[in-house]
């Protein structure tokens, strides 16, 4: 398992009490603190989870999850669409 990763700059909060219901939680950026943390990844896309802690403070955590080689459907395997799956022509199509 990985080291649990949070974003500088990123602060994740609970909605105002008399917000609507379809907002979810509010963020503040830090635009320096952010851009300095942003610079220092390699990776095109930073996926993150926000969570609620234990003693219910609101937090963003980096989701580094990814699959493993093994678990990748390949290509040749039955039920998978393999190469020339794209080759599919249908004379009955009315227009």
């Amino acid at each position: 398992m990985t080291d649990k990763q949070f974003v500088d700059g990123l602060i994740i909060k609970p909605p105002h009490e008399k917000a609507p219901d379809f907002v979810k939680c509010s963020i503040s950026i830090k635009r320096k603190d952010l851009g300095n943390w942003l610079r220092q990844k390699d990776d095109e896309w930073i996926n993150l989870d926000v969570k609620v802690s234990q003693n219910g403070k609101w937090y963003a955590e980096v989701n580094s999850w990814k699959p493993n080689k093994k678990d990748q459907p390949r290509g040749d395997e039955p039920g998978m669409s393999g190469a020339g799956s794209n080759d599919f022509f249908d004379d009955d199509i009315p227009f």
